[in-house]
């Protein structure tokens, strides 16, 4: 079983605003995401990265302007809500695994019940991706009998058993402990060398030079700038982002 490359998945942002009270969160964000494109969000706190790709798969709503995720508007219809969602795959800082399910019963719950896969397909779906993140020996084990670093390689695996066309990452490795952040950045490595499109909100610039094909930095809302990693990282224009990476590289 190898993971499925899928042509459609273009995301489109025109004229997106967000206001949380009078909070500016989102201003005027205008971004284009190819398939298969890789693409690192970065930039201070309260910047925005985090509402951006909650916006994408409707975790948050937006006031103004259109969201468009593989050709389906994202608007207040339910339906096209659900529809973006079955494509669009999630991963948090915070694992949002369920306690109270095994690593497999989390893994096959969604594909069963969302996209009425049979029991047994979807058991051997979920043991071919938590094989692909190097845990299958965790099926029979619940959340909290796992580390921090596994329990997210089984939120990407439980994630990619949806068989999504998108992957948004929401820093997903922050609320790990350092020596947990490679066994998770490499298994984001590997996804992304397999062509899946990737949204990946995150401070590990090391990750964001291998892998991404554009780096967007945030300030205040705003795109500010953006490029291809060499260009960004060796020759930023925007003072902002100068400071920003003289304060994270160094």
């Amino acid at each position: 079983m190898t993971l499925p490359i899928v042509s459609a998945g273009e995301i489109e942002l025109n004229g997106v605003h967000k206001w949380f009270g009078t909070f500016h969160a989102l201003d005027d964000i205008n971004l284009v995401i190819a398939p298969q494109e890789k693409v690192v969000i970065c930039g201070p706190s309260g910047s925005g990265k985090s509402t951006l790709i909650r916006c994408i798969n409707r975790l948050e709503s937006h006031e103004q302007g259109k969201i468009v995720v593989g050709g389906i508007e994202l608007t207040e219809d339910e339906d096209q809500i659900d529809e973006v969602r079955r494509e669009v795959g999630m991963v948090f800082q915070h694992f949002n695994l369920f306690p109270h399910l095994t690593i497999l019963q989390n893994c096959i719950l969604a594909p069963m019940w969302v996209r009425k896969i049979p029991k047994k397909q979807a058991i051997e779906t979920a043991m071919h991706f938590l094989d692909r993140v190097r845990i299958p020996e965790q099926a029979g084990k619940f959340p909290a009998q796992l580390s921090g670093g596994q329990q997210q390689r089984v939120a990407i695996a439980r994630a990619l058993c949806m068989t999504p066309k998108v992957m948004l990452f929401d820093e997903p490795t922050s609320a790990l402990d350092p020596e947990m952040v490679k066994e998770v950045l490499d298994t984001m490595v590997s996804l992304a060398k397999e062509g899946m499109t990737m949204v990946c909100v995150t401070h590990e610039m090391g990750f964001a030079k291998q892998v991404a094909d554009r780096v967007i930095f945030m300030d205040r809302g705003r795109i500010v700038e953006e490029g291809k990693p060499l260009e960004f990282f060796d020759n930023p224009q925007n003072e902002r982002s100068k400071l920003f990476l003289s304060q994270i590289l160094h």
